[in-house]
């Protein structure tokens, strides 16, 4: 049995240096990168990657009151993906809508926030909101799209680490193949430069970054990297059967063609490179391709030391023979957006299937020498004669791997 073509009919996102894939991409080519120093309980300035979107375009004051930053976000990026596709949610049976929205972490700000209010009030729970819970239940960022937009189908959340922008779109795919749903709502959020602890713990396990210049402070491969830029974003896809996107005429950005995910079952956080490069290959081997078919490789590389040279290896065993594979990076532009890492960084590089251009790997001002791959496309984008295959990393703690491949559409 042929399993149903899969493909992109709309993006929307926002990340910190743009809250449309045309700034997002205009940043990416120009080599703009948006990181800012924010204040954060009890760690005073940290670098982050802050998203500045319209949260009352698609919410009401009431809705953003009783809701989170996530599903604000989500919300957000839900309508904008929707728009894109030219997709009108009176005139389609809603209950076959899906939702899957990729998350790190969930309930972490939620909780924090509500034990510093009552720590002013002697720790009496008499004033702990009564949106505690519906905020905080994993569920929650692809609930609130459903709420918002009157969305009665299938609705969850992944929890993949920073994998999860890559499972989101994983996870509708096989739903769309399924039948289950006609139209799927697919990627990642992120509001985790809202909580201390993830900021804290990133400092205590030495994997913090910082720099004088905010916007330097992630900088993936260079010899002084030193950690990860936490920061918030969101991009949800459209995604449909293509004979159903055909019969609607619906714009058709680009099709999954192969996917793949598998678990390191070595190490809580440190990658292991023979584990990546079994998904990178597995990826492959399903969409029929091989590694020579690959125009781009987007890695998952975070700025941390050990994380990239690890990385680095995995990507130079499955593509260190092929000539035509660049490889770049979007982290130094963003930071980490943890679980809307790998649908945000699939963005940007999208439009590279019309404008045959890779955007860079910025803030390398050393190279790494165990960092060194072939064609790694450093600080100055790079136009080449065509782009027809983009490899999507994303990898998570607790041995999580993910490779999505996407292909220009070709009929």
């Amino acid at each position: 049995m042929s399993l149903s073509r899969i493909v992109i009919t709309g993006v929307g996102l926002t990340s910190p240096n743009g809250n449309t894939i045309g700034e997002f991409r205009t940043n990416l080519l120009e080599g703009r990168p948006r990181i800012q120093e924010i204040e954060m309980r009890y760690m005073g300035r940290v670098p982050a990657g802050v998203c500045d979107f319209d949260t009352k375009k698609h919410q009401t004051r009431r809705e953003l009151r009783v809701g989170t930053r996530a599903g604000s976000i989500a919300i957000y990026c839900a309508h904008e993906a929707i728009a894109s596709a030219g997709i009108t949610l009176d005139e389609i049976d809603r209950s076959r809508v899906g939702v899957y929205v990729g998350t790190t972490e969930h309930g972490n700000v939620e909780t924090e926030n509500e034990i510093y209010n009552i720590s002013k009030f002697d720790y009496d729970t008499r004033y702990w909101t009564h949106h505690h819970n519906p905020r905080t239940v994993a569920n929650n960022p692809a609930g609130e799209i459903t709420i918002n937009m009157g969305i009665t189908g299938p609705h969850y959340a992944i929890g993949a680490a920073c994998a999860a922008g890559n499972a989101g779109i994983i996870q509708a795919v096989q739903m769309l193949r399924l039948g289950e749903v006609d139209y799927a709502l697919a990627g990642g959020v992120s509001e985790s430069i809202h909580t201390f602890g993830i900021f804290a713990g990133f400092k205590s396990q030495g994997a913090l970054g910082r720099h004088d210049d905010p916007n330097k402070a992630s900088r993936p491969f260079d010899m002084s990297r030193n950690g990860i830029v936490v920061s918030e974003g969101g991009c949800l896809y459209t995604l449909e059967r293509l004979e159903d996107a055909q019969r609607r005429g619906a714009p058709i950005i680009a099709e999954i063609t192969g996917y793949h995910m598998n678990s390191d079952a070595s190490d809580y956080v440190l990658p292991n490179p023979e584990r990546q490069a079994e998904c990178m290959k597995t990826a492959l081997k399903r969409a029929g391709l091989k590694a020579d078919d690959v125009d781009i490789v987007n890695t998952h590389a975070t700025s941390t030391p050990q994380g990239d040279i690890q990385e680095c290896a995995a990507v130079r065993e499955v593509f260190g023979e092929s000539k035509r594979t660049y490889v770049n990076n979007t982290k130094g532009f963003i930071g980490h957006a943890m679980g809307a890492a790998g649908a945000l960084e699939l963005a940007g590089n999208l439009p590279a299937f019309e404008d045959n251009t890779i955007h860079p790997c910025i803030n390398v001002e050393e190279l790494d020498p165990k960092c060194a791959l072939p064609n790694l496309v450093l600080n100055e984008s790079r136009k080449v004669d065509a782009v027809e295959v983009i490899l999507n990393n994303s990898f998570g703690m607790l041995g999580i791997n993910s490779a999505l491949i996407v292909s220009k559409f070709k009929g």
